[in-house]
């Protein structure tokens, strides 16, 4: 391919809950990011139901497909190539983005970029900024707390990750105990800003040593064994402090470790006021993206999959049979498996 040829990437991500659908442009950049909510559908089970999540994607997916080739007045035939997240991610909802990219892959005889769910969490911040390299990327989400170096484009060292649970599960279920709604972390956000100056709870400090680990468990014990002793907003300020301070400790060891003062933090906890308060407090330089892209989203995967094609790096018609969803293939293994 001519690099001075225009392509159109049509990114798919159905990862987890959020059904997304992006349009990139080898040479425009991003042109349209859509994105299908499903956040009513699993509120009422205080949590995420995976066979709940693939059903609603097989619904919602071609209902994106034909809003976004409306919207914009072009043609399946107009797509060039496709970027599709295989990993990780929970096994149903990715098998729906597959599927439906390999029909599409297959009808127009066209490639597939396959994508890794944390490098697009990672390149999400390019879409607002131009970060140089090397620099540290804190992915803290839902299901993911980790931190990489980011030495170059496919080029990823792990630096540390979490031994339990993820921060944004940990918001989750923390909301829960409190008697708050999911999603934790917003359901938090909100009712405190209802209060000034709560009492302050003293936590306990997770990994008080010098490893480069997280870990919430602890801090969602002391509040299942506490909640019935100190006011309701003592308690969710207290919690969601706990929860910032150890990301922030955490972050400053990996910092003094690798001498990289260079920062990007991404996922849906990313979004989170008090976080980006005390990270723009850090002496770092730091990237952060906008509330939109923090979420799960098809722009940062189309994003990286035009990223991997320039590289010559996909799936051709023939190769649909290596199309293979991995709900726990990691960051490290998906880049050695694609280069």
């Amino acid at each position: 391919m001519k690099h001075d040829e225009e392509k159109l990437c049509l990114g798919i991500e159905t990862s987890c809950d959020d059904t997304a659908l992006a349009l990139y442009s080898s040479k425009r950049g991003l042109i349209d990011n859509l994105l299908s909510s499903q956040v009513n559908a699993h509120k009422i089970y205080n949590g995420i139901v995976p066979e709940l999540c693939s059903r609603e994607h097989t619904k919602n997916i071609y209902i994106l497909f034909y809003e976004l080739l409306e919207k914009h007045k072009i043609k399946p035939s107009d797509i060039d190539f496709l970027a599709v997240t295989i990993a990780p991610g929970l096994i149903l909802s990715l098998l729906v983005g597959a599927s439906f990219a390999s029909g599409l892959s297959y009808a127009l005889d066209i490639p597939i970029v396959p994508v890794h769910h944390i490098e697009a969490h990672i390149y999400s911040v390019f879409l607002e900024y131009n970060v140089e390299y090397p620099f540290l990327a804190l992915v803290v989400s839902g299901g993911h707390t980790e931190i990489y170096l980011v030495k170059g484009f496919e080029h990823y060292e792990l630096i540390g990750k979490t031994l339990d649970d993820a921060a944004g599960e940990a918001f989750d279920k923390g909301a829960v105990l409190l008697g708050l709604q999911y999603p934790g972390g917003s359901a938090i956000e909100k009712f405190l800003s209802s209060y000034e100056n709560p009492e302050t709870i003293d936590f306990p400090i997770p990994i008080k040593d010098d490893r480069i680990v997280f870990s919430f468990s602890g801090l969602k014990t002391f509040l299942r064994e506490n909640k019935d002793k100190y006011p309701k907003d003592a308690l969710v300020f207290s919690y969601q402090e706990a929860i910032v301070n150890h990301i922030i400790r955490t972050l400053q060891k990996a910092i003094k470790k690798t001498a990289v003062n260079r920062l990007v933090v991404v996922g849906g906890v990313a979004a989170n006021k008090r976080l980006r308060e005390k990270l723009n407090a850090l002496d770092i330089e730091c990237y952060i993206p906008s509330i939109k892209y923090c979420t799960d989203n098809a722009a940062m995967v189309s994003l990286v999959g035009n990223m991997r094609f320039l590289k010559g790096k996909y799936y051709k018609k023939s190769d649909l049979h290596k199309l293979n969803p991995d709900p726990s293939l990691r960051l490290e293994d998906f880049v050695r498996s694609i280069c």
